[in-house]
């Protein structure tokens, strides 16, 4: 398969084809489209993954593709069908407890350490669910309109971007899982990764600008209220930092200095023996990594990927530079100042994942979407070549633990002005 990247704007941000998310709130037969066209993108990237493949989960943090395709399918039978079809009946009422992932105000829920010996239902029947779900939603969506669709669009917009994320997952999910088997399997043998762009630094003089959603597009809860904030005097690399420039960090002993790192993050180099990115790995002293291809030789000029918040903090430090902050990195991206901003890999920013001023979550069980995993996690900027098309927006806050590297994740760099 062919992965095809973002590269966004402004907020209201729309892919191609336009018609994929409506302009308008009371088009039934666009929102049909829409939806449709989101859950065959999730089938087009399971497609390349046998039944086997479907199931694994090589890691806690990771969950196997089969549980994806029924989780999203969840989704939208928890959320829209149960409370809004007045006919509909659940495929399997087991379903609920197999495939909530964290909502709690909905229910109890299998753990998801062990998502993997769920090998039943199997692919089939995850695929017959899918397809009993989408009949639901398309009668639904066909059945209603003026007063009785705008409130149904909301659920049904959040459900679509939903999924988007899990249709990242399963790239992200698969990639750790072909990574632990022995002959090295390709997800996409055509895969390459694309090289950096861009040269030297933008600088923001000190200014108070508008950072958070603004305009009227979708966003996540997350990403609002729009705020003031100040920010700058600041230089931000234009360009991502690349293998080349890693290398030259582990030639200086980068891995093994505790003065370039933060406390946690040297216990944790210490303890999972890290000593290169994540899927790295060198055979007679040539370095290769992982990739949805398969193992390949690294390319100096391609960004470097798969490192940690710790990882990037620390080769900031090396580099006597530092991380940009998120409210920096949105300034900078609107301004267009930013190579490659979306569409390679997810940049890691110095900002805790915290609430904005004034913050909100939504009521009800999908205020648990967002707002509860505001501690112990960084944020991230941009989109990553996973990133399904449309998804991107310069205001989108990604969030990971400071130790996770299993992500598209890189970096760029700042330094004040």
């Amino acid at each position: 398969m062919t992965l095809s990247a973002p590269t966004p704007a402004d907020d209201t941000f729309r892919p191609t084809p336009a018609s994929l998310w409506p302009g308008r709130r009371d088009h039934a037969g666009a929102w049909s489209r829409a939806y449709l066209s989101v859950r065959e993108e999730t089938e087009r990237r399971a497609a390349a993954l046998s039944a086997e493949d479907q199931c694994v989960q090589s890691m806690p943090d990771a969950s196997p593709t089969k549980w994806h395709r029924a989780h999203t399918t969840w989704f939208f039978e928890q959320f829209v069908l149960t409370p809004h079809a007045r006919d509909y009946r659940a495929f399997d009422e087991r379903f609920s407890y197999l495939f909530n992932s964290y909502y709690e105000t909905v229910g109890a829920r299998h753990a998801r350490p062990k998502r993997g010996v769920i090998t039943r239902p199997d692919c089939s029947e995850v695929t017959a669910y899918r397809a009993h779900v989408d009949r639901g939603m398309e009668s639904l969506i066909a059945a209603s309109s003026g007063d009785t669709l705008a409130p149904l669009v909301d659920l049904v917009e959040i459900g679509l971007h939903h999924e988007q994320q899990h249709q990242e997952l399963i790239l992200t999910d698969i990639l750790h899982a072909f990574s632990e088997n022995p002959v090295a399997p390709a997800y996409d043998p055509a895969f390459r990764w694309p090289r950096a762009a861009g040269a030297g630094f933008c600088e923001l003089g000190e200014g108070i600008h508008t950072v958070g959603h603004q305009g009227h597009g979708f966003c996540f809860d997350n990403e609002g209220p729009a705020h003031r904030a100040l920010v700058g005097p600041v230089r931000i690399a234009r360009a991502l930092v690349t293998n080349g420039e890693w290398l030259a960090f582990m030639r200086d002993g980068g891995y093994a200095r505790p003065d370039l790192w933060l406390s946690d993050g040297w216990t944790t180099v210490c303890a999972e023996g890290w000593c290169a990115p994540g899927y790295w790995r060198e055979t007679d002293g040539t370095w290769q990594c992982f990739t949805l291809g398969g193992l390949q030789q690294i390319d100096e000029a391609a960004p470097v990927c798969h490192v940690s918040y710790y990882e990037a903090d620390a080769f900031a430090r090396w580099s006597g530079e530092h991380l940009p902050s998120e409210q920096e990195w949105e300034v900078a991206a609107r301004a267009g100042e930013l190579s490659d901003a979306f569409g390679i890999v997810w940049q890691w920013t110095r900002s805790a994942y915290s609430p904005y001023p004034a913050y909100r979550p939504v009521e009800g069980a999908l205020g648990e979407y967002n707002g509860k995993f505001m501690v112990n996690q960084m944020v991230l900027r941009g989109s990553s070549l996973a990133t399904t098309t449309g998804h991107a927006r310069v205001s989108y806050r990604n969030f990971f633990p400071p130790a996770a590297r299993w992500q598209f994740s890189g970096l760029r760099l700042a330094d004040f002005a």
